[in-house]
Formats: structure tokens, sequence, C-alpha cells
């Protein structure tokens, strides 16, 4: 994949391996501020250290079964789409095509950056054979959930992160071309 021009003169481009650690700290940025609105706890202070780690992308960027696509600006990545092969959904119809991951950062919300990538995330999938592919995501993330609507997915499902011993909703979506 050659590196295209994204919104506002970002930049889309495969990751390479000396972008694992930039990929885990925003990936440790978004999922902080995403999800613990209420305070740190140990258990989702573990999760980060144990999950989001340099050495953990830099496994994931060496598998045939994993894609990555980052957005580069001037100074750095601001966000990333991760796919992965042979995943199946966990309910109700898809591709063995996983969305696995769709970061930006926060303060690059609202500039097309999500689209970009979700878009070249989708022609990914397409390129790959598979032309439904699904994600998940926390079921009080409205504000992604209407993304992912308006970019032509379907709520198809519901399942769990679990943590710990602790259970937390996400909703199943599905991309369905036709329903764009």
């Amino acid at each position: 994949m050659a590196a295209d021009p994204s919104p506002e003169g970002l930049t889309l481009r495969p990751a390479r391996l000396d972008d694992a650690s930039s990929l885990a700290a925003l990936s440790i940025e978004v999922w902080v501020s995403t999800y613990l609105r209420h305070g740190v706890n140990s258990l989702f202070a573990d999760y980060v250290f144990s999950n989001l780690t340099p050495d953990r992308f830099y496994a994931l960027l060496q598998q045939d079964s994993e894609t990555f696509i980052i957005s580069q600006n001037v100074a750095g990545i601001d966000g990333f789409i991760r796919i992965s092969e042979g995943q199946s959904p966990p309910a109700g119809p898809g591709s063995a095509v996983e969305i696995a991951t769709l970061y930006v950062q926060p303060r690059h919300h609202g500039r097309g950056l999500g689209r970009a990538l979700l878009q070249a995330g989708l022609q990914c999938c397409a390129d790959l054979a598979a032309p439904a592919p699904w994600l998940t995501t926390n079921s009080e993330n409205t504000a992604a959930i209407g993304f992912y609507q308006r970019m032509g997915f379907e709520i198809t499902g519901e399942t769990a992160f679990c943590l710990g011993s602790q259970s937390y909703p996400n909703t199943l979506l599905t991309y369905c071309p036709k329903a764009r």
C-alpha cells in the first residue's frame, strides 16, 4: 500500500515494526480517555500495562493475519486502524475479518481522520475478499456507534468485554454496503 494523502494533509501508510512504541502510546491515550471516565483502578491499569505494550504491538506487526494502517502527520502518528484476519463474529453475520481497532487521538476527532482510516480499512477488507467485516465497541460509546452506522455498519448483535470478574456490554456491528 502506497502512502495516500488524507484529510488536511495527513498521510495514511502501512505500519512498520519501528511504529510499535508509538502504536502502544496512542492506544493507551485513546483507551484511557474513552473508557476510564470515573477514575483509574488497578484492574484497568493492569490491563493497559499488560495489553497495550510496545512488545505486544511489535508481535502483532509481525503476524501475516494483522494489517495496520496508520495516519502520519508531520509530528508523528495520530491514528490507526487494525484489521485481523481469521476472526469470525461472535454472533450474527459477517466475514471472518475483524476491524479490531480504530483509534484516533481525541484532539484529532472531527477532522475526517477516522473516516479516512475506516475507508482504507474497508478497502483492505475488500482486497481480502471480506466484504462484511465486523467490529465491536463499548455499548456506552454512542458517538462511535453512530459514526459506524453513518459509515454503512449495522448493529448485528451484542457481546461483552470481560476484565477480571467484570463484564462490559459491547455492541457488535457489521459492514453492510447496501445500507449506505
